[in-house]
């Protein structure tokens, strides 16, 4: 078995809650891509991060059933663990810095994958929500407290891969904050927490908190 970290990221602030992550640190042990998209599968986690290179952050991103170019909660976890000041994806270079007990990234709206967006008149509604069926990703959202940026959101990924709701979705968050043009405090699935702020020239930082859950070997 090939020997990875699994990492919780954007956990609420007593640690709980956050996405899973694995990482496998020595990405050179399963160079090929149908290797890497087998061992994702079957850890089944949201995604999984190959490190190619730990020193220059070069990072490869799978979901169980494809290759990403850019994800946002890898990101943040990968920047967390390697503690490197830039990520380098097929999609670009990411910029990485620590910040206190958050992991931030910063990267650019138009690397992150396509999502539907759907706003809720209130946290209530996003609370009751059911799973949709298999057909689009879904970013379903309401302003807790608008004035203040803070946002209830939950994420339904539709791939029909066994994974009905994604916990906390950097990606979608970026996208968002995007759209709206502001920084944003957002309470995503079951209590995660991810932060977001509009920077110059089309970035946008994405923070939160990681902690390393195990080594699996």
């Amino acid at each position: 078995m090939t020997d990875y970290d699994v990492l919780r990221v954007f956990c609420a602030p007593n640690g709980g809650y956050g996405n899973e992550l694995g990482v496998v640190r020595e990405g050179s042990v399963l160079p090929d891509r149908e290797d890497r998209q087998a061992l994702a599968a079957k850890l089944a986690f949201s995604e999984t991060v190959f490190v190619d290179d730990p020193e220059r952050g070069i990072i490869d991103i799978y979901t169980p059933t494809a290759r990403l170019p850019f994800a946002g909660y890898p990101c943040v976890g990968a920047a967390w663990l390697l503690d490197v000041p830039e990520l380098v994806t097929p999609a670009g270079v990411v910029g990485a810095r620590l910040d206190g007990e958050f992991s931030w990234i910063e990267a650019r709206a138009e690397w992150a994958p396509p999502r539907t967006f759907r706003q809720y008149a209130s946290a209530a509604e996003i609370d009751d929500l059911s799973v949709p069926a298999p057909g689009e990703w879904i970013y379903a959202w309401a302003w807790e407290d608008e004035p203040a940026g803070r946002i209830r959101a939950r994420g339904f990924p539709g791939r029909g891969d066994g994974i009905e709701e994604d916990e906390a979705t950097g990606a979608a968050a970026l996208l968002l904050t995007e759209q709206l043009g502001r920084a944003l405090n957002i309470t995503q699935g079951a209590g995660s927490q991810i932060l977001t702020a509009p920077q110059p020239y089309g970035w946008v930082e994405i923070g939160g908190r990681v902690r390393l859950e195990g080594a699996e070997r």
